[in-house]
């Protein structure tokens, strides 16, 4: 029997579904690995060994009685922005370092109604504020391809973990790329939604019109199964959408016969290394070979999605973070003289500088005398963003390009420079911008680290970006190549 590590989220439910195992055996073997590998890799912020072993039992003795749901036994780890009942939910800062959430997140409780299994929280950027996961302040996730290299981020933690076989699915989110981005950088699959198809009730928000809950996992169709469950509209959240949700797992099977592929013009400029661009491509003459028609697609003002993020984000990060404030719940600071004091210090002690930076650009460009000349610009500019992928979406079925203008970087290499760590999302911001369904799946090796294929689609049009990145991965087994040393 193939060993259990090493098997997709889908594998493992069969093989309980025949008894090959149990589930308490699953979690006793990932806690293992967990206890003996992620030392060298600082993947988890908190591992919840014993709520693990627990629901495990609970999963064998509902499977026994023939009331198992969905994802019954099957593990998965948290990014640790999502609230967890009982467990410390800390978005990588000092500043909740010791908050306990007192209720769990809308996707938290469905993937617990399902039956999963939760192993632990992951590592991640201060409050999804990076793209490397080095701003955590319980230090840098490294990639399990190479242990000097960052996992990217802020998903950092998830993607580690699920590509170093830790666990074979996580959660993550995605503000300009941070499920994606990662994924490409570890070799795993990220899933973005759309905007509003998963609830953000429960998820510490950064910028609130552009964050959404996704996936990490090994394969698309694990992909699919998990967001099939995460999907669906929630009351609690004023953003969510009351849509049905499809059964994204039917739909993998169809061919891409017909399908209409846009390359998008803007990527393969001057900024994507040359050996990256060439496996994308060989990525594309690959689907093209099933029956994907390939066309080239213009997003004129995509140029211009960086500049549009950095002023739309840290404009809703200042807002977001002003909650933390040393009076009601987070990091506090000792004997303050006055009320201005304990805002001062208690923020200045609890934030790291990532945090710090957005909060002070956001603050001035949604002051009096420059919110015109620049919020109000920037989101003009975001409408223009949109518009151009609703023009291309009229002549094609799903844009294609890379996730990531280059592999994994070294530890360190982008941190004294944050123009140059921003720039790395430059690819995937944009479906953000929009709100559009985007996928990155494994597409090759560039001197041995991955590379992924990015996929967006239009609004609520998870399906097709799902198959497509399915029929891809059919054809090819980039996504189950494992870092050595995890096998």
């Amino acid at each position: 029997m193939q060993e259990l590590h090493t098997q997709t989220l889908t594998q493992l439910a069969a093989g309980m579904q025949r008894g090959d195992f149990s589930s308490v055996e699953l979690i006793e073997v990932l806690l293992g690995r967990i206890e003996s590998l992620d030392q060298s890799l600082n993947a988890f912020i908190t591992v919840t060994a014993d709520a693990a072993l627990a629901a495990a039992a609970r999963a064998d003795d509902a499977r026994a009685a023939g009331d198992a749901g969905v994802l019954n036994g099957l593990p998965v780890v948290h990014k640790d922005i999502f609230c967890t009942k009982g467990v410390t939910t800390t978005c990588g800062s000092r500043m909740l370092e010791n908050f306990v959430s007192p209720y769990d997140a809308t996707i938290v409780e469905r993937l617990a109604a399902a039956g999963a299994v939760v192993l632990g929280k992951t590592n991640m950027d201060e409050f999804a504020m990076g793209s490397s996961s080095e701003t955590s302040y319980f230090g840098p996730v490294r990639n399990p391809w190479d242990r000097e290299r960052s996992p990217g981020g802020s998903s950092g933690g998830s993607a580690a973990a699920v590509a170093a076989r830790l666990a074979p699915a996580a959660t993550g989110t995605d503000t300009g790329g941070s499920i994606r981005q990662p994924a490409a950088l570890t070799g795993t699959v990220g899933m973005k939604p759309t905007y509003g198809r998963v609830s953000r009730y429960g998820m510490v928000a950064f910028a609130s019109s552009l964050d959404q809950a996704g996936v990490i996992t090994r394969s698309t169709e694990d992909a699919a199964l998990l967001l099939g469950v995460m999907a669906g509209f929630d009351q609690r959240d004023s953003t969510s959408i009351d849509r049905p949700v499809p059964d994204y797992v039917a739909s993998l099977a169809k061919s891409l016969k017909g399908l209409r592929i846009g390359i998008v013009r803007q990527h393969f400029d001057a900024g994507l290394e040359e050996k990256t661009a060439a496996a994308v491509r060989e990525s594309l003459a690959v689907l093209e070979a099933q029956g994907a028609i390939l066309t080239e697609v213009d997003l004129p003002n995509l140029d211009l999605s960086v500049p549009t993020y950095y002023v739309v984000a840290p404009a809703e990060c200042s807002s977001n973070m002003s909650r933390f404030d040393g009076v009601r719940f987070g990091h506090r600071a000792k004997d303050p003289e006055d009320l201005f004091d304990l805002y001062c210090r208690s923020r200045g002690e609890g934030f790291g500088a990532e945090v710090k930076r957005r909060i002070m650009t956001g603050t001035y460009v949604l002051s009096a005398g420059y919110y015109d000349a620049y919020y109000l610009k920037a989101q003009r500019v975001r409408q223009l963003i949109a518009q151009d992928f609703n023009k291309a979406f009229a002549e094609v079925d799903i844009i294609a390009g890379p996730t990531s203008p280059t592999p994994a970087f070294r530890l360190g290499d982008k941190t004294d420079d944050p123009i140059t760590m921003y720039l790395n999302d430059i690819y995937t911001i944009g479906a953000n911008l929009a709100g559009l369904p985007a996928i990155s799946t494994p597409c090759g090796f560039v001197d041995g680290l991955p590379v992924g294929l990015h996929l967006v689609g239009p609004h609520f049009g998870e399906e097709t970006v799902l198959r497509c990145a399915h029929q891809y991965q059919q054809q090819t087994d980039w996504h189950e190549a494992c870092p050595e040393g995890y096998q």
